[in-house]
């Protein structure tokens, strides 16, 4: 895709939504950690209703790791891989407490030491939590990339790095946010809204449709 486009693209995206966040619920870094880990294979809506009921209990590393696994299980037991995902909360909380006074780590290296934590969820730590400008490539971002044009590849790795690369600096921060949106809402995987979409003309796949 050329640059003109990829600008045009961008520039609709923030138009529509000048300050695109996630639709996670959280009040601090630590919550956020917490319910990106949840959201592994699961939706936003279902872990914002476990959230709900299990912050107001326990929203720090110190109170979830009193709960133990068999105790946080009680209150995520709607999420799915649940039984692992209570077993690398309760280990990230104690790295957390030893290692990081209890403290949220802004580099890449100390999120991806925490259990549970890959890249895709220190992107997003990174992104939400601490500003960077990163991309965290999950389903929906994959197929928006490689539908649209903007970006083509086998892997979320790939995807990322040339997203990285042809994205104008001036959208890069919050493009993480408007290419999710658009695939939770617009670019869906199945039968996407092409009609609705404010950026059809420029994609690859919307003008093979009409051939």
């Amino acid at each position: 895709m050329n640059k003109n486009n990829i600008q045009k693209i961008f520039k609709t995206l923030q138009k529509a939504n000048p300050t695109p966040t996630t639709e996670l619920h959280f009040e601090n870094n630590f919550e956020l950690l917490i319910s990106v880990i949840l959201s592994a294979q699961a939706t936003d809506i279902s872990v914002n209703k476990a959230t709900k009921i299990l912050f107001p209990i326990a929203n720090t590393a110190e109170k979830i790791f009193a709960l133990g696994e068999i105790g946080l299980k009680k209150y995520i037991r709607t999420i799915g891989l649940f039984n692992s995902k209570a077993k690398h909360i309760i280990q990230t909380c104690g790295i957390l407490i030893k290692k990081f006074n209890s403290v949220v780590p802004n580099n890449r290296e100390a999120l991806e030491s925490l259990p549970g934590v890959g890249r895709k969820t220190a992107n997003v730590i990174l992104n939400t939590a601490f500003g960077e400008s990163t991309i965290a490539v999950d389903t929906h971002i994959f197929r928006v990339a490689n539908r649209t044009g903007l970006a083509q590849g086998k892997t979320p790795l790939t995807v990322e790095k040339q997203l990285l690369k042809i994205i104008p600096k001036q959208y890069l921060k919050d493009a993480h946010h408007w290419l999710v949106l658009h695939g939770r809402y617009i670019c869906v995987a199945r039968n996407p809204k092409c009609v609705e979409c404010p950026i059809a003309r420029w994609c690859d796949y919307y003008h093979v449709s009409l051939q």
